[in-house]
């Protein structure tokens, strides 16, 4: 199982953090962290993700990981 934390800034459509933890209590402990460290950016999304393996993230949760053009052909 993949673990993914993401710092995902709304205003420029860019991951400004991601990192991968074997272990959700890990993830989660990061994440609130990044929460803390964010807190007065109202722009900044700090989430945890879970998959299978990373694939299947890009697949699930896209508009992290995919430019605006890539997003775009996706749906086209």
């Amino acid at each position: 199982m993949t673990n993914l934390l993401v710092v995902y800034d709304r205003s420029s459509g860019r991951m400004v953090r991601e990192q991968e933890y074997t272990h959700r209590r890990k993830a989660l402990e990061a994440r609130f962290e990044a929460e803390r460290e964010f807190r007065g950016n109202p722009s900044v999304e700090v989430v945890v993700l879970g998959a299978e393996n990373r694939e299947a993230l890009r697949r699930s949760h896209g508009r992290y990981f995919l430019d605006f053009d890539e997003l775009s052909a996706r749906i086209a």
